[in-house]
């Protein structure tokens, strides 16, 4: 996708994520754009500029069971992904607990995470990926899990297309899930993270308004321009 390979892995994800301020901003972008294609319904990728005290989250749920969150908090940054069809799924053992490893070195101040609600079906901690970066760190981190010989954990699955990261990335994307090719210059335009005008917001998505899709976009924090 854009010349970008698939992570295989937790273990290839951390070596080429960017660094949080870049991915904070890609994972708006990604919002705000997906607010455009999907409408009124809900959209693949998400942004919450509020998710809790100090607190953002980057969401993504393909609506078939596979789902990630990103939290960004004044400690670092926090993922985990769920890939539902994953060996390395709690739901694949006796106990229902998380892959030996995945969190095994997760740092403490991260660690209450693990019980939030929203990462959490009834008393099951629901991940298969797990990777984060306290703010004193210099590189993305995780734990020592070895994937089982002939699965794999749901990076690839999960992940290409914020780990790719562009405008062409995302319109490919969009191409397959939605069924239609977003025009790739308004795109970029969304990746420039400045208000849109209503000819950008049509050649997203000719379907879509300005202002159908103004509370969409300040519910993901992006700028929007002032209605008269």
């Amino acid at each position: 996708m854009n010349g970008t390979p698939r992570p295989l892995d937790v273990h290839e994800l951390i070596r080429v994520l960017p660094e949080a301020p870049v991915l904070q901003a890609r994972c708006r972008a990604l919002a705000a754009v997906d607010v455009l294609m999907g409408g009124r319904g809900g959209s693949y990728f998400g942004y919450d500029p509020a998710w809790g005290p100090g607190v953002e989250a980057a969401l993504m749920n393909n609506g078939s069971g596979d789902e990630y969150t990103i939290l960004f908090t004044p400690d670092g940054v926090f993922g985990r992904g769920f890939d539902h069809e994953s060996w390395m799924s709690p739901y694949t053992n006796e106990d229902e607990e998380l892959w030996p490893g995945l969190v095994d070195t997760l740092p403490e101040v991260f660690r209450p995470l693990l019980a939030e609600p929203a990462f959490c079906d009834e008393h099951v901690t629901v991940a298969t990926v797990v990777f984060w970066r306290e703010t004193a760190d210099t590189a993305w981190r995780a734990g020592p899990v070895e994937i089982p010989e002939g699965s794999e954990d749901g990076t690839g699955r999960l992940f290409h297309v914020l780990v790719a990261g562009t405008p062409e990335a995302y319109a490919a994307f969009a191409a397959g899930y939605y069924g239609r090719e977003p025009d790739l210059a308004a795109v970029r335009r969304v990746w420039e993270v400045r208000p849109l005008t209503e000819g950008e917001v049509k050649a997203v998505n000719p379907e879509m308004t300005l202002a159908l899709a103004a509370p969409g976009l300040r519910a993901v924090g992006f700028p929007v321009a002032c209605e008269r």
